[in-house]
């Protein structure tokens, strides 16, 4: 890597992306398939893209992801992909056995324009889906959005494709995670719980992707969303989808076509939005918040008091998805950090917007770009220096040039363990995410510190 060339020099560039702050929609799709129970993701493409994305997310997960592909040709590239899939469905269901299969397509299936939903309709006509088996699908080119619009398009095909009104109210409330860890969604459906509430959380990842090493391989875990929970997600009493982009396409379609009430809200990073989390679901289900709910944000409330004096004023640089950094840069700010460069490559217009609003007040320059990429975050890095830098493994290639202490947060992370075991949403999330961002800054500390000022006790 040659970023020490990096020059500052920032120009205008509109069709060029370099170290893009994202990865393709597939990918995303492909996350959210593994959080039904007994579901196989399928790639309607070449084989290639297929194992790129398996690849990044075993990478990620330090898990095996399995999926299947229609492992296209040039015949499948020029004449359309039909045949493939229809015999790929067969061949899965001898085989393998899954209750579903999630097919996703790729920039070659869209490119000549497969009409996956006339394909899987004649795949059921023809009897290659068995009875009691199922066959959902999402359009994913990656030359569109990211892995966020994938997991997000994947989402509402579940809630679209599976919903089934009964007219008797199963007296629950459904939960659409956003494109987070398997961590974060067992954190989610546990304060969910404390509060009495009992969540539907579609789709769900823990103990999927996290799951113990017994010694003995399943193709299927038990955990995930079951096909019954996502047929009675029209007969739940609400919804909440946490993550604009994520997550608010899944929620609105079940409002609009079964009348289950819904509402967006920011992933639950930090204090605010966590406030704001537990008050709505506090609020739609007219119930108290414990005492245990209100001890964890007294907890966070501590840890933030007692560490201010070190993170005060610090400059913050930030790269990764729109869902994730809208919270956590309100959380920063509450913490009396400044975030002055702000990077998300998925493209949506009110992301800017966001963090301008949440920033604002600040006596300082903010830059924030979305879509942007990696290159334009390190010119603004050049240009004026910062105290902390947050992203994906990517990120560690500045942090080293540029000598900055460096949190790795987000999708992916390919050199480190323990995101995929430990939360940072919800408050004790957050009293972890401080954690990392203190021993990066007090880290260096330490390392700058001349002799007389090498202390035992900060």
């Amino acid at each position: 890597m040659l970023l020490r060339h990096t020059n500052d020099d920032i120009k205008k560039r509109s069709s060029l992306t370099v170290n893009p702050a994202k990865t393709c929609q597939p990918i995303g799709a492909m996350y959210a398939a593994l959080g039904i129970h007994g579901c196989l993701p399928h790639s309607h493409g070449s084989q290639g893209c297929c194992a790129y994305h398996r690849s990044t997310l075993t990478r990620h997960y330090r898990e095996p992801v399995m999926a299947a592909t229609s492992s296209f040709t040039e015949g499948s590239s020029v004449f359309g992909g039909q045949a493939n899939l229809i015999q790929a469905i067969d061949n899965i269901f001898t085989t393998y056995d899954p209750d579903i299969i999630a097919v996703h397509t790729t920039c070659l299936s869209e490119t000549i324009g497969d009409d996956v939903n006339q394909i899987a309709g004649k795949a059921v006509k023809d009897g290659k889906v068995p009875g009691g088996k199922y066959v959902i699908h999402a359009s994913t080119p990656s030359y569109v959005g990211s892995h966020i619009t994938g997991f997000a398009n994947m989402t509402k095909a579940m809630a679209v494709q599976f919903a089934e009104k009964t007219g008797k109210s199963n007296g629950r409330f459904n939960i659409v995670p956003g494109f987070v860890e398997p961590s974060d969604m067992t954190e989610i459906k546990t304060m969910v719980k404390t509060l009495g509430i009992d969540p539907l959380l579609f789709p769900d990842t823990s103990g999927i992707l996290n799951g113990p090493l017994t010694g003995k391989y399943t193709m299927f875990p038990k955990g995930g969303t079951s096909v019954d929970e996502l047929k009675s997600t029209a007969d739940s009493i609400g919804s909440i989808g946490l993550g604009p982009l994520a997550s608010a396409d899944a929620v609105r379609a079940l409002d609009a076509r079964f009348k289950v009430p819904c509402q967006v809200l920011d992933l639950p990073v930090g204090l605010l939005a966590t406030d704001r989390f537990v008050d709505s679901l506090r609020t739609a289900a007219g119930v108290p918040v414990p005492d245990s709910i209100t001890r964890e944000r007294g907890q966070l409330l501590d840890v933030v008091s007692d560490m201010h004096q070190y993170l005060y004023g610090k400059k913050v640089a930030l790269a990764g998805d729109p869902d994730h950094l809208v919270p956590l840069t309100e959380f920063l700010v509450t913490m009396g950090m400044k975030p002055i460069h702000i990077v998300t490559g998925t493209p949506g217009k009110a992301f800017e917007k966001r963090i301008r609003d949440i920033t604002g007040h600040l006596d300082c320059r903010v830059n924030v770009k979305g879509p942007g990429d990696m290159f334009t975050l390190h010119q603004w890095i050049k240009k004026e220096p910062v105290d902390l830098l947050m992203a994906n493994t990517y990120g560690k290639y500045i942090a080293r040039d540029d000598d900055i202490p460096f949190v790795r947060w987000g999708f992916p992370i390919l050199d480190r363990i323990g995101h995929s075991y430990f939360p940072t949403v919800g408050y004790r999330g957050g009293i972890r995410l401080i954690e990392k961002i203190l021993d990066a800054v007090m880290d260096r500390l330490d390392r700058d510190a001349p002799e007389e000022k090498f202390e035992l006790v900060m």
